[in-house]
Formats: C-alpha cells, structure tokens, sequence
C-alpha cells in the first residue's frame, strides 16, 4: 500500500533532488544495518517522507557519508541519516510485519508467515519501545480488517482506518505540534488508501476480493468523484502541513505533497480512461 508519496522530480532542483535521495539513500541503509537485506527490501519512498518532514521540524542535523552499495555498485553516493532515520525504520518493519502476517491469515501465504518470523523478534522489540504507535497500528489494522470482513462501502469510514494509523507514527514526540503531525498522517494516509484500492479495482473486480470503491466504481461521474476526493484529502493533508515552522528541506517537501503525490494517480487514472474508451470503439 505504499509508494505515492514521492517526488515530481522534472519539478525539483537538481541539488534539491541530491538530498532527497541522499535521505532515501539513509534509509536504505538504516534498513539493512539494523535488519538485514530483508530490511532493505521494504524500502519505500512514504518513509522518506517522513524521515525529511521530521528532521525538518525538529532541525535535527543528519549525518553525511557516501558509499556504494548493490544498487550502485561503481560508484560512490552520498546518504544522509539522523535519528529518525532509525524511527522510520523502526515503523517501517512494524508495517510489514503485520502487513506479512495479514497475508498468511487471509490467503495462507508461505512467503508471508516466513517474513513475518523473520522480524518477529525485532518487531517484539520495536513494539516495547513504540508502545503508542503500535497499539493504534494493531487497533487501526483490525478496524480495517473488520471493515472488509463486512463488504463496507463507506469509503470515508474505511479509509479512515489506514489514516488513524499513518497519523500516529507521524507523531514523533509528543509535543506541541503532536496534533498538526498527526493531521497531516491522517489525511495523507486516507489518500494513500484510496489511491491503492483505485488502483487495485480491476485486479479486485476479477478476483471477486473486497474493494470499498466497487460500488461507487459502477456510478458514471465515478472518475470525476475519485478525483474531487483526493483533492479534499490532500487540500487538508497540505493546510495542516503548511502550521508547521518549516524551513530546511520545504521545496522537497512541498513538492511531494504538491506535485509529487498526484504522479501515480494521474498514471493510472490516464490508463483507465484510454482503456474506457478504447473499449467504447471496440463495442460500436
């Protein structure tokens, strides 16, 4: 469910793009130091995010190096990392830990049981020490788990599941801007979601598995209403990003939430209507 929340890179400066993917760079590290190449592999641009708002607010000074790695193997490239680094990190696994045990008990997934026993000891770990965040993750998945177990259609009520979750490990501190990060997961969140199960609806549709926008998908404005939805997400999603005193690393984060989470819908949503109306030809 993740990866929309990234760069416009055509709309970023070239020193602008060296940094964000210094910090995309530090956490892929991060990943692999502390929890090996499976680690690494859960590596998304969401996090990124994160790690760059954060360390944002909190001007919490990153730590410059460079290095090679599979990736780049001839040469050298700079990584940024800091403390949040760790945290997104951290809240990365919990993710997929969960996210591997939901395959294993809805689909009986091998892969899924054998990745979760991977991390279990260090999730246990992560969750002693993230006690907050953890519990509303567990409580928001179950919420969420028990929405598509009911075949519920009330899209602002399920996507809020996924937003309560978001929202709270946004919350890096409990502080005075506890309550303006969490709205910006929140809202960020119920985006992603949405954005996952429009894109998942054919894949869905053919497997007869749930998807909150079945019914809405069968309504003739349903792209036109898709479309005003996002909107008001991210328009709430960038008013409580804007309270926020930021200075260091804005023109990144901006341009992710400006520009940057709209690149894999505006992909999709121009693949699903070349593909409408190729088959409105194809039915004359």
């Amino acid at each position: 469910m993740f990866g929309y929340v990234t760069i416009n890179k055509p709309e970023l400066k070239i020193k602008d793009f060296n940094r964000y993917r210094a910090y995309y760079c530090g956490l892929c590290r991060t990943l692999k130091d502390e929890y090996g190449r499976f680690g690494q592999m859960t590596l998304t641009y969401d996090m990124t995010f994160l790690i760059i708002l954060l360390t944002s607010l909190y001007e919490t000074k990153p730590e410059h190096d460079t290095e090679r790695c599979i990736a780049h193997p001839l040469k050298k490239h700079d990584s940024l990392v800091n403390e949040i680094t760790t945290y997104a990190a951290d809240m990365n696994i919990a993710l997929t830990y969960h996210h591997l045990l939901d395959d294993w008990e809805d689909e009986k997934s091998i892969a899924g049981i054998a990745g979760a026993k991977l991390v279990q000891r260090k999730y246990k770990k992560i969750a002693k020490q993230y006690e907050r965040q953890i519990k509303v993750i567990v409580d928001s998945l179950n919420e969420l788990k028990d929405c598509e177990q009911k075949n519920m259609t009330d899209l602002d009520q399920v996507a809020r599941c996924f937003g309560n979750l978001m929202g709270e490990f946004f919350v890096y501190k409990q502080d005075e801007w506890e309550q303006t990060l969490r709205e910006v997961g929140f809202y960020l969140g119920k985006f992603i979601y949405i954005i996952d199960a429009y894109e998942d609806l054919d894949k869905d549709l053919k497997n007869k598995s749930y998807n909150p926008l079945v019914e809405m998908s069968k309504q003739p404005d349903y792209e036109e209403q898709i479309r005003q939805i996002l909107n008001l997400m991210m328009a709430d999603c960038t008013r409580a990003f804007e309270k926020l005193p930021l200075i260091y690393e804005v023109e990144i984060l901006r341009n992710i939430l400006y520009a940057g989470v709209w690149c894999k819908y505006d992909k999709l949503r121009k693949e699903r209507l070349e593909k409408a109306n190729e088959n409105k030809e194809n039915n004359k």
